[in-house]
């Protein structure tokens, strides 16, 4: 892909990404804990004030970081050499800097004014189990506030993909903010990438997500279960036949199965690289950087596939959603 259509400016930036701006926290857990709190293993509850903090008393000990699944996408697309921007929205506390910090560390421009005298900043408690699930319970505090007036028009101009993140879909205001996002990338000639982020969410949204999908999206990323869930189907050929009529590039992981790459009537299946599987955070938003930091770069598309494939399978070789290694040169080898 180019960085721009014909007759449009030069984008400055490669991907701008707009999500939850959430403060992860992760601590392994064995079943029984899950059980115990009532989780659906390898799921996302979204949880009340009350709940994020009898579930952070029970946990283990933890590391915490930036993150949200956009954010996450947004930093290993910046470690591949993108030029990354992202939108979403912190308190003004101790947290909403760790976040705001950690994510301009990355290389990743955040320029959202944070949110003074509301709820606080978001935070994601994971709790990942000895085979590597991760079940998250996240309480979105500010997040939820983020409404149209926090999509700067100008920096979506700016980017020739602007990433949506559907977790987002649940906050009411955030939608609009999206059509918003998506009509200023449109009109300045510019792509409109959409995550689905978990089947659980899509569940909550089909009606919605169906639209913006037909109506807004040019990419689309989705893992089986969650494409299964956008078109109610159990039949993975049905569901790729489906999203073929209603967007122009879909990449759809599979875990160990790798994914599948489809544009128009052409399809490219991409290998899963092998590795140990620590902690599957981050793995399907470290594909979509991949995948996209190769797109920015002209890159075919089995190599965009190919790129997805290598980040994803770093991000599952250790604890944690950020990168570890030096990205660039796994995905040079």
């Amino acid at each position: 892909m180019t960085s721009s259509a014909p007759g449009t400016s030069p984008a400055s930036l490669d991907l701008l990404g707009i999500g939850n701006a959430i403060v992860d926290v992760l601590a392994r857990a064995e079943d029984g804990f899950l059980a115990a709190q009532g989780m659906a293993k390898g799921g996302m509850a979204l949880i009340d004030t009350a709940s994020a903090e009898r579930i952070y008393a029970a946990m283990g000990p933890g590391i915490e970081g930036s993150g949200g699944s956009g954010a996450n996408t947004c930093a290993v697309a910046a470690a591949l050499g993108a030029r990354v921007g992202f939108l979403g929205k912190v308190a003004a506390d101790e947290l909403g800097r760790v976040f705001a910090h950690d994510i301009r560390a990355a290389g990743v421009r955040f320029p959202t004014a944070p949110l003074e005298g509301g709820a606080p900043t978001a935070r994601c408690l994971i709790l990942v189990t000895p085979d590597g699930q991760r079940t998250m319970n996240t309480f979105l505090g500010a997040c939820v506030t983020f409404g149209p007036d926090d999509v700067d028009e100008a920096e979506v101009a700016s980017a020739a993909v602007t990433y949506l993140e559907g977790y987002l879909f649940d906050p009411p205001a955030a939608q609009a903010a999206f059509y918003k996002a998506a009509k200023a990338a449109h009109a300045a000639g510019r792509k409109v990438a959409l995550t689905l982020s978990d089947p659980f969410c899509v569940g909550r949204h089909r009606a919605a997500f169906r639209a913006f999908v037909q109506d807004e999206a040019d990419i689309l990323f989705a893992n089986e279960a969650e494409l299964l869930s956008l078109y109610e189907t159990e039949d993975f050929d049905a569901a790729v036949a489906q999203v073929r009529t209603e967007v122009a590039l879909a990449a759809i992981t599979r875990s160990e199965k790798g994914s599948l790459v489809v544009a128009g009537g052409e399809s490219w299946p991409v290998g899963a690289v092998p590795t140990q599987v620590v902690d599957t955070t981050g793995a399907g938003d470290a594909y979509a950087a991949g995948f996209l930091a190769a797109l920015a770069r002209g890159k075919p598309m089995a190599e965009c596939g190919r790129w997805g494939s290598v980040a994803a399978a770093e991000a599952i070789s250790h604890f944690g959603a950020r990168p570890q290694a030096d990205l660039k040169s796994l995905v040079a080898a």
